[in-house]
Formats: structure tokens, sequence, C-alpha cells
């Protein structure tokens, strides 16, 4: 496959996993049993300027990550590879009352709109801890956005059964 023809393809899967998403899993998120904004499926990747606007800190980064290191920070972040990741207590802007309050914003993290479908290097990914998700309508979904040539050929990580792969094969 030439790299016009992965990129297509990739932007492809990436307009289907958007078009699942929006038609449902987000129309779910009201109802859901355990909302992704809680943190405990769900890590956020974050860089500075989101920890700064969602935890409100008026300090430096490099006040902060001394903070962090002391094990004086949000116990919920972890730095890495000059990101944040924050996972294990409710995202700091997820309101009960009125749901996401940064949801229009810059301070939005990527991971929030990915979760749980997304693409990856010309693959999806379904999280299959998000209790929207329903694999056969998925590649249905899938199906319809590549036409009849394509196969989908479904996997799951060995050490995270919960993420499973779809990539596609054409005829």
């Amino acid at each position: 496959m030439s790299t016009r023809d992965s990129r297509h393809l990739a932007q492809t899967l990436a307009t289907a996993a958007a078009a699942y998403q929006t038609s449902a899993v987000i129309p779910h998120c009201p109802s859901c049993a355990a909302p992704c904004c809680k943190l405990d499926k769900l890590v956020l990747e974050l860089d500075w300027a989101q920890v700064k606007g969602l935890w409100q800190l008026g300090e430096s980064r490099k006040e902060f990550d001394k903070r962090l290191a002391a094990g004086k920070g949000p116990i919920e972040i972890r730095p890495a590879n000059g990101l944040y990741y924050a996972h294990s207590k409710p995202c700091p802007a997820f309101d009960a009352s009125c749901g996401c309050t940064v949801y229009t914003t810059p301070l939005k993290p990527v991971g929030c709109s990915d979760f749980p479908v997304y693409e990856d290097g010309g693959e999806i990914t379904a999280d299959l801890r998000c209790e929207a998700v329903d694999l056969d309508a998925l590649k249905a979904t899938l199906n319809k956005a590549l036409g009849p040539d394509a196969r989908i050929r479904q996997t799951a990580d060995r050490d995270f059964p919960f993420l499973v792969t779809l990539s596609v094969k054409r005829y």
C-alpha cells in the first residue's frame, strides 16, 4: 500500500470512528453507569497548559514539577516524557450537574474526544470498558465507510484484552 493510500485509509478510518462516536457513544454518555470523566477507566494525556488550566494552578511549571517530585502534587497526575497523565480521580472539568465544563475549549484533552474508539496507525482501537461500544455496530460503520472490498480483522491485546484492534485488509 502506498503512503498516499495509507493516509487515505487512516483518514477514512478516523472519520468513520468519529461518526460512530457521534451516533452511538456520545448519546449514551448522559445515562452511563461509569462516566469516563471519573478517570477510573481513562488516562488523560495532558500538556502543561491543560494541567495549569484544569487544576487552576498559579505556580510555574518548574515549581509544579518540583512539587510533584516531592509527592506533594495532585496524586492523580504523573509526569512522563514532557507531558502529564491524569487518572484515578474525577477530572476537575467534570461537573455532575452539567457535564464537561471545558468540552468546547482548548483545555479539553484529546483523549476525551478519542475515547473509546480511535484511529491509530491505520487501524481502529476500541476500548470495551466503555459500555456504549458495540463491536458489531462499529464494524458495520467501518464496512459502510470502506466499501465492499474491505475485510475487517479483529484482535484483542494480549495484556489488555479490553482493547480491541480492528485492522483492514483489501480483497
